[in-house]
């Protein structure tokens, strides 16, 4: 079997990669669709509850695998069609993104200038440095040069009132929706030494390992629940699972370094990493979505992408892929 994987070409392997991964994709949300047909045993109040709590608990899970399923279109269909589109594409995905931040962030007139700047400026000019491979640049566009233009332009428009929170929230927009986002398509361009053209398999690589590590979190919180450590951000972040979930996500990269330039303890090592990094980042957006008052980007299904949520299909990668990006680059000399 793996000679006849080593036999196939690049493309042949990605393409196989990808099947891969949408059927097993499919056998979960077939096993997931059946019980959440299950019945409740009896017609019994006990009964009714534990059917109910058994119905909300696949609600839950199966709200965790759209968001896979949506990953893994996203990547497949940029993968598919070359470096640039999926440069766009991402660049489109980061569009949505900081618009669904920016809605449920409460702006004045005085912002009006730094959002179109934000928008129609910062963003094009990030992804631009990342399709042309200005690594360099693009790693520091935004938190240097844009942080210190926008509250100028911001000062410009002559509207003292919360200026430090209108720019700070603008700023940590930008920051996780462009900056986060834009890592994603500099894995597909970034060059292994004997290893170019795969960009795929990292990205690869990338969403499997933090996206199977909160998953597993979710469900051993779920399982086993423990004390909370931040009961009003989060009832379901727990050490012991945060902890396993991290593990998992290791697991999965050491059982993933076949298609990575890394040896198993490097895959290790940045699969922990971009665990880290993604879970806490998970957190962190939702102790911003409790200071909004929602418990979803997209509030309830009604988000201004009529996607539903795209933020929080999206957030964990949005840290996890700046430092998994700039790992590799530091510690493999890129």
């Amino acid at each position: 079997m793996n000679d006849f994987l080593r036999n196939l070409t690049t493309t042949q392997q990605i393409g196989a990669l990808f099947v891969a991964m949408f059927g097993l994709l499919s056998l979960v949300t077939l096993y997931a669709f059946f019980q959440t047909l299950r019945e409740a045993r009896g017609t019994g109040v006990q009964d009714q509850a534990e059917h109910e709590a058994h119905q909300q608990e696949w609600r839950r899970f199966w709200s965790l695998l759209k968001t896979s399923w949506f990953m893994a279109t996203v990547f497949w269909v940029g993968w598919a069609l070359g470096d640039t589109v999926a440069t766009v594409l991402f660049a489109i995905v980061a569009f949505f993104a900081l618009r669904e931040f920016i809605t449920l962030s409460p702006t004045r007139r005085g912002d009006h200038r730094s959002l179109v700047l934000a928008f129609f400026v910062v963003l094009p000019l990030q992804f631009i440095l990342v399709g042309t491979r200005k690594f360099d640049l693009f790693t520091v566009f935004i938190p240097v040069y844009v942080f210190l233009a926008l509250p100028v332009a911001s000062a410009l428009a002559n509207d003292p009132e919360r200026f430090l929170e209108r720019n700070a929230k603008l700023q940590w927009g930008i920051m996780v929706c462009v900056y986060g986002m834009s890592h994603v398509p500099a894995l597909l361009l970034l060059d292994f030494p004997g290893y170019e053209g795969k960009g795929a398999f990292l990205v690869f690589f990338l969403v499997v390992v933090v996206q199977a590590g909160v998953i597993a979190q979710h469900l051993l919180g779920r399982r086993f629940p423990h004390k909370p450590v931040a009961p009003q951000v989060s009832q379901s972040f727990q050490w012991l699972s945060w902890a396993s979930g991290v593990a998992v996500g290791g697991v999965a990269g050491v059982m993933l370094s076949f298609i990575t330039p890394f040896k198993p303890g490097q895959a290790l090592g940045m699969a922990l990493l971009a665990c880290l990094a993604g879970s806490l980042g998970h957190l962190v957006m939702k102790a911003l979505k409790r200071d909004r008052g929602i418990t979803s980007w997209g509030m309830q299904g009604q988000s201004v992408t009529g996607a539903g949520g795209l933020l929080d299909r999206v957030d964990a990668l949005c840290f996890a892929a700046p430092v998994f990006f700039h790992s590799v680059r530091w510690y493999f000399g890129l």
